[in-house]
């Protein structure tokens, strides 16, 4: 199995993608190692800062040492620069809020897996003809659940994710799975890098909602 297929199947397993940013080092570190300790085996990293690239490298060598088992992916990643340097120091996987061709067609070429970002059913399209497996429906709290069923039927066979506002509630991670989703993107309503006092129960209690909302 590639690493393409093997995070993808994690990825559709944990049900759930959690991601964050922070500009400290030993802070992301700390929040990598609760949210492995809490059950989390695919994470995404995201790149809005210039600390982004040095930060991401020391949650990778730390993953290597205390964590092998854990996949590592890059976010925010909007032009083949930042996707280059990313892949050049071991991203499991790319992750973006947009579709550009150039950039899937490098993650292509690597053989890992490349998740952009959709919010219409042009997009969708464009996404599907760069041969995106898994496509990130984005902002998920203005799309909503209904779009998911609406354009369901459009895409057959097409799996998604919805990320930004994604809450850790009952009633709107049952509505997501049942319009059709493999998987839900969790940022802020998961992880407050401001606030990390809950994030291991959190994050219990997220996974535990996710199982029982498929």
């Amino acid at each position: 199995m590639s690493l393409k297929e093997k995070v993808l199947e994690k990825i559709i397993e944990q049900g759930m993608l959690p991601l964050f940013f922070h500009h400290d080092k030993e802070e992301s570190i700390d929040i990598l190692r609760t949210l492995y300790q809490a059950g989390i085996r695919v994470f995404e990293f995201t790149n809005r800062g210039p600390e982004a690239l040095g930060v991401f490298e020391s949650l990778l060598a730390v993953r290597d040492l205390e964590m092998p088992d854990l996949y590592l992916g890059i976010g925010t990643i909007k032009s083949v620069e930042d996707a280059t340097q990313f892949l050049q120091i071991g991203a499991d996987f790319i992750v973006a809020p947009l579709v550009n061709p150039a950039v899937g067609a490098l993650v292509h070429e690597q053989d890992k897996l490349w998740i952009p970002g959709c919010m219409t059913p042009t997009e969708i399209y464009t996404a599907q003809q760069q041969k995106a497996a898994l496509i990130k429906l984005f902002p998920a709290n203005i799309l909503g659940p209904a779009f998911m069923s609406s354009i369901r039927d459009l895409f057959k066979g097409q799996k998604f994710m919805p990320t930004g506002g994604v809450e850790i509630e009952m009633e709107n991670l049952k509505a997501w799975f049942k319009s059709g989703v493999c998987a839900v993107g969790m940022g802020s309503k998961l992880i407050d890098p401001k606030n990390t006092d809950q994030l291991a129960e959190n994050t219990k209690l997220a996974l535990e909602f996710v199982s029982k909302a498929r």
